[in-house]
């Protein structure tokens, strides 16, 4: 009797679940995040001109710029790691109209560490040094910030989908970016030569100046009347309201700092008017930056008490109130008046505070992986935008 010897069974090695993409942590790491950054910065700036002496504020605001440089270095890193693993997603950005002006902040970031450079960050790295610095920033911001005023504008126009009464603080990212160039690039102009590259220099940031102001002028009725027609924001959003704050802010600073390098630039009749451009624009507009903040900050108070809890867009507390600072700084030092001095520093007290409780609520979000999980909902990396052509 013969018996067959008994068959081993197949041995097969348990299925390894198929890896992840690489750096998956990062993928939804938006261009949102380069308002950390500027929010940081702007403490930097803002404290070196207050028109009062306490000690330690200028070594304090130069170790708030050298965080926000560093902040800086590691974002664009990781959102350069961003671009090459995870091209869907930021195309899918790009296609999104609620996160494409957010690339007006890549601009924003570049020129606010840049001029803080200059004005705080000389005293470590020395004039020469720091000048050098802020050019590249600079010259970089300016021409992302230009970019992104065009693009993204003609992105919404073409292929996002915006639905009536969608209007948001937020589209007007891009094309605020212009006016922060307008403001910083005067901490440039006495370190050129003299003559047509000073004048150059001084007469495009005044041509930037009136192409973010005009287009904050097309943007501004729509978001009020979005307000109007269509009620508070959601709560995650109700922050943004003060985004408006920035052009306004920005603008009177940037008005300032025209009047500051003026003189001897230009011919003495035009050094003279940028000196009452100063005054005549910047009190009035600071005037309504002061009636947005009161509005703004009741609408989010309302949305504090209906549960509104901590998002990126705690980010626009920061950076739109530090422009207010400096324009306030700027129209003390034009008028001689001393309520302006005293408005800088209750805006800086605010400016100090609401940044401290982003950079918290960051850090506790990043700590526990919230503020980089998948947003609710999200199935598809398909940008929403139009299919056809136009």
């Amino acid at each position: 009797m013969v018996t067959a010897a008994p068959v081993a069974a197949p041995t097969t090695t348990p299925a390894r679940p198929a890896p992840g993409p690489r750096f998956a942590a990062l993928r939804h790491l938006g261009p949102n995040w380069y308002a950390a950054v500027m929010g940081t910065a702007v403490v930097a700036t803002a404290g070196a001109g207050l028109p009062v002496d306490v000690p330690g504020v200028r070594a304090g605001a130069t170790a708030v710029w050298a965080l926000s440089f560093l902040m800086l270095l590691a974002l664009l890193a990781a959102r350069a790691v961003h671009l090459t693993h995870h091209r869907d997603q930021a195309r899918a950005h790009l296609g999104d109209p609620a996160v494409a002006p957010f690339y007006g902040c890549l601009a924003m970031a570049l020129l606010a560490v840049g001029g803080g450079t200059v004005v705080v960050g000389a005293d470590w790295l020395g004039t020469t040094a720091a000048v050098a610095v802020d050019a590249v920033l600079f010259t970089a911001g300016t021409a992302v910030g230009l970019a992104a005023a065009v693009a993204v504008p003609y992105l919404m126009v073409v292929r996002h989908r915006v639905r009536p009464g969608s209007a948001s603080p937020v589209w007007l990212l891009p094309v605020v970016a212009p006016m922060v160039s307008a403001a910083l690039g005067p901490l440039l102009v006495p370190h050129l030569p003299a003559g047509q590259a000073q004048e150059a220099l001084l007469l495009g940031c005044l041509a930037m100046f009136g192409l973010s102001l005009l287009a904050t002028l097309l943007m501004l009725p729509l978001i009020f009347g979005r307000l109007v027609h269509g009620g508070p924001l959601p709560l995650a959003l109700t922050p943004t309201l003060f985004l408006v704050l920035g052009p306004l802010g920005q603008s009177t600073t940037a008005a300032g700092k025209f009047a500051d390098v003026a003189p001897g630039v230009l011919p003495a009749p035009y050094a003279e008017g940028f000196a009452v451009l100063a005054v005549l624009f910047g009190v009035p507009v600071m005037g309504f930056a002061l009636l947005w903040l009161a509005l703004a900050a009741a609408l989010v108070l309302r949305a504090r008490r209906r549960g509104m809890g901590f998002a990126m867009t705690w980010w626009a507390f920061t950076f739109p109130v530090g422009t207010c600072v400096t324009g306030a700084e700027a129209l003390g030092a034009h008028t001689g008046l001393a309520a302006y001095d005293w408005l800088a520093v209750a805006l800086y007290v605010l400016l100090v505070s609401a940044w401290l409780v982003a950079l918290a609520g960051t850090g506790r979000g990043l700590a526990d992986g919230r503020l980089l999980a998948p947003p609710r909902g999200a199935q598809s990396p398909e940008p929403v935008a139009r299919s056809t052509e136009h």
